[in-house]
């Protein structure tokens, strides 16, 4: 408990300094240059929604998520939320103050922050892995398709020690022998009752637990407790949307694609240019895809690929860099996302939103169904730009995750929870992985039979459920 509280301090302490060496810019650089009836107020109103935005922006780019982190990708995130918040105060002052604020003073001050920012992090990673290294870890498991879930935890040698495997354990009594003396416990793929009792087990032992969910457990995080039995019932029904979140949702997205196609007007013009001029093919690449109750539209992107990639008429993924039916302007412009800009409009007309799952194409769609038919569940709500599969998740991430991360959206969807994820796609601008292509000889992101890599847990409904 007291290591947690010196993380928690830590934590705070960054957020401070954050915030005074904001309000020491402001009274250096700003303070009674700008007249104002209410500038003496407007000056701390300032103050507490600087101290709001940046806490927000931490939680939005992780920053408090520390254990399995690099300290460069804490540096990146702490600073990217400092950036996006000062850029937000300075829009702010813009309104507040009517005058020009010189920018100047708040670029110095991401510049100290920076500073500081690697500082921190080096020192809260080290105090975090003076208590959490190498954990003692016992990972517990149904078949490989499961084990292979928990490949990047795997992979996470300083976190995770992992000195014992259990697959498919037949019952509670033989397994709770195996987990003795373990400092953390790792569990992907078994059933209902075995997970229970491995749940019990941590909470009494006071061990942390790590479960890959089944998509069951989603649907139910977002069931609602009905209180008209004398027994807890859990209500589960498709999701139905409030008309006030409905209309909000479309002008928001009216809003915000109008305004993001006036800014980007230049860089999509530019772009539109050198792909004419590099090959004489068309600019844009329409392609069928899905959005809400599997209704069809085309989707418009800056076509990225030779003008006969798909010639053997075959829907297939892209293999990433290695991908020869991308165009060397197709490789810049999908590594700085320009390629999906013109997708403004699909959710100007009204096929997509900001914010919502991944459209599939058809095709694709039907095959990742006959393994899962879950994955149609995905279609409760409009497709869109961006979601949790595409900030938590990867462009080659398996369907069964991508399905899982789209029913965590579906439960939580709300206009804050929009503006999290808007905010939060900024940083996998940043992350070259984020769009790593499936593997050669694969056309969709499910593995194909005889590898013995498989990246999918295929289990059909009944087990997954």
């Amino acid at each position: 408990m007291g290591h947690e509280l010196k993380l928690k301090g830590i934590k705070l302490l960054q957020l401070t300094i954050s915030i005074i060496l904001f309000v020491i810019c402001w009274r250096m650089f700003y303070r009674g240059k700008y007249d104002s009836a209410y500038h003496l107020k407007g000056e701390f109103v300032l103050y507490g929604l600087y101290a709001a935005v940046l806490f927000l922006m931490n939680r939005t780019y992780d920053l408090y998520s520390i254990g399995y982190r690099k300290v460069t990708d804490l540096i990146g995130s702490s600073f990217l939320a400092q950036v996006v918040t000062n850029g937000i105060i300075w829009v702010v002052s813009l309104l507040m103050f009517m005058k020009c604020t010189n920018p100047l003073p708040f670029m110095a001050l991401c510049i100290v922050q920076l500073i500081i920012d690697v500082i921190w992090s080096i020192f809260i990673k080290k105090v975090y892995n003076s208590d959490h290294l190498n954990k003692k870890t016992v990972v517990v498991y149904e078949d490989d398709e499961d084990l292979e879930r928990l490949g990047e935890i795997r992979r996470l040698r300083s976190e995770f020690d992992i000195q014992k495997y259990v697959r498919n354990p037949k019952d509670y009594k033989t397994l709770e022998k195996e987990l003795e003396g373990y400092e953390a416990i790792v569990v992907s793929g078994i059933h209902a009752t075995l997970r229970n009792g491995i749940v019990k087990y941590c909470i009494e032992k006071d061990i942390p637990g790590y479960f890959a969910p089944h998509v069951g457990d989603i649907i139910m995080q977002g069931s609602h407790h009905m209180q008209n039995f004398s027994v807890p019932i859990m209500n589960v029904q498709r999701a139905v949307l409030v008309t006030e979140y409905q209309v909000l949702k479309r002008l928001f997205d009216i809003c915000v694609s109008l305004v993001a196609l006036i800014l980007t007007s230049p860089i999509s013009l530019i772009t539109a240019i050198v792909i004419k001029l590099y090959d004489g093919g068309p600019v844009f690449y329409k392609q069928v895809r899905l959005t809400e109750d599997r209704r069809k539209f085309k989707i418009i992107k800056f076509r990225s690929m030779r003008v006969d990639a798909e010639k053997d008429g075959i829907a297939r993924l892209s293999t990433g860099a290695n991908d020869s039916r991308i165009t060397p302007v197709g490789q810049f412009i999908r590594a700085c996302r320009i390629d999906e800009l013109p997708q403004l409009w699909n959710i100007l007309k009204g096929d997509m939103s900001i914010v919502g799952p991944r459209p599939e194409r058809p095709e694709i769609a039907e095959q990742y169904e006959k393994d899962m038919p879950a994955f149609g569940l995905r279609l409760q709500v409009k497709a869109g730009l961006t979601g949790y599969a595409q900030v938590y998740g990867k462009y080659n991430t398996n369907p069964y995750d991508k399905l899982e991360m789209d029913l965590m959206y579906i439960n939580r969807m709300s206009i804050v929870e929009d503006l999290r994820l808007m905010f939060a796609t900024v940083r996998i601008l940043f992350m070259p992985e984020s769009t790593e292509g499936v593997r050669t000889g694969q056309i969709t992101a499910k593995a194909q039979k005889g590898n013995k890599r498989e990246t999918l847990n295929s289990g059909i409904l009944d087990k997954v459920i």
